[in-house]
């Protein structure tokens, strides 16, 4: 090939090369396009991680129900799932990480309140909405941050359905133990003006780090005081190692648990006898499908959960995530396009029947910032004879 022709040859070959990369750039555009994201912030490792890997499983429930219904839009349901390490600076880094690389146009998460919390600013700097499926701290939906649509109960909501309960409880004097954070300080802040309310007594308010292990010390604490009664707010971890310890100090008070994430199952199987006579607030009866607000989906999300070979206990946890992508995905639907802002605005429209109740958002928090908080039903249930049964008032 003499130099002419050569020099030719390779004139050619350069301009097909911005050609072809072009073609491979839009082919894997094309790519993409065929699929909506939904961005998944979840604990998957740390102190969270039982809880956290509930909620995700049950999220990926919810997303292949909707991909075998032809997914949303016409595209396939796809979730970008990302471990926020139970940590609060983790959890801010997987929400822009989600936000500005996935280009995720909704999230889900973070499951503490912490954890939520932190992420909150993310939301408003990228302007990107956000459903939270299980952070119960009233600052969530009380500060001004219109991204943030919750679909679980917040304290105060849990200590408004509770209300209802202690005359019949016969509550007198009530001591705390919760986890120091926001979730747990939170419990205990909204708890007690509740009872305070009622003419109960509160009296002592003790803490426990996410990662202790021995809570002896508090709980011998508690143990001499003159309540009847100790309200505790934590994780199920936690909780299995509280009424052991209680039962070994010979602690006979009644224990009442609250946040709906006690998973009563685990409990029983960890605790053993320790946990009989407890009792826990929860969202969501999976043992009880026909007293439920919606018995054929729960009886579908149960049977699905069983044929992926979950243990039962995590249904308490995981109904959180099924209904949490549920509702991002009815947004997305009633926008009509995978893009932040309208998805935020659908968010405000949309009605769905939850696992625990009808999902629709109502404003809370400081005029022209609301957040969006919906309003699921609380139960009192209690564990007897290493069963959950349905307390009876």
């Amino acid at each position: 090939m003499n130099s002419v022709r050569l020099e030719n040859h390779m004139i050619r070959t350069f301009r097909l090369v911005p050609t072809i990369a072009l073609a491979v750039a839009l082919l894997g555009g094309a790519a993409n396009a065929q699929t909506i994201k939904i961005g998944v912030n979840e604990p998957l490792t740390g102190a969270f991680a039982a809880s956290g890997t509930y909620v995700v499983n049950g999220a990926k429930i919810a997303a292949d129900e909707i991909n075998a219904k032809g997914g949303i839009l016409g595209k396939k349901l796809e979730l970008v799932i990302e471990d926020n390490k139970s940590n609060p600076t983790e959890a801010a880094a997987v929400a822009e990480k989600l936000i500005t690389s996935d280009k995720v146009p909704v999230l889900m998460g973070a499951w503490g309140s912490s954890l939520t919390l932190a992420v909150m600013p993310k939301l408003m700097e990228y302007e990107t909405p956000m459903v939270v499926e299980t952070s119960s701290s009233g600052k969530i939906t009380t500060t001004g941050n219109p991204y943030i649509f919750r679909i679980s109960p917040p304290s105060a909501i849990e200590a408004a359905a509770f209300k209802g309960i202690v005359d019949k409880l016969e509550l007198k004097k009530v001591d705390f133990l919760v986890i120091n954070n926001d979730w747990g300080r939170g419990t205990a802040e909204d708890f007690s003006k509740m009872m305070k309310e009622k003419g109960i007594t509160v009296g002592a308010v003790e803490t426990m780090d996410q990662g202790a292990q021995d809570m002896s010390a508090q709980l011998s604490k508690l143990k001499g005081t003159d309540s009847e009664t100790i309200i505790v707010t934590t994780a199920v971890d936690q909780l299995t190692l509280i009424f052991k310890q209680a039962a070994a100090l010979g602690l006979k008070k009644r224990i009442i648990t609250t946040g709906g994430s006690q998973n009563p199952d685990q409990i029983i199987a960890q605790a053993g006898a320790a946990a009989n006579g407890t009792m826990h607030l929860t969202t969501f009866l999976p043992w009880f499908p026909d007293k439920t607000p919606n018995p054929e989906a729960t009886n579908y999300f149960i049977a699905e959960w069983k044929k992926r070979g979950f243990d039962f206990a995590g249904c308490t946890e995981s109904f959180r995530g099924y209904d949490g992508i549920r509702t991002a995905a009815a947004a997305i639907e009633k926008a009509g396009k995978a893009e932040p802002a309208a998805i935020k605005a659908a968010l405000w429209d949309i009605k769905i029947k939850g696992l625990n109740g009808d999902i629709v958002f109502k404003k809370s928090g400081p005029e022209g910032k609301e957040s969006g908080q919906s309003q699921p039903n609380v139960y009192l249930i209690e564990i007897s004879d290493g069963k959950i049964g349905m307390k009876t008032l």
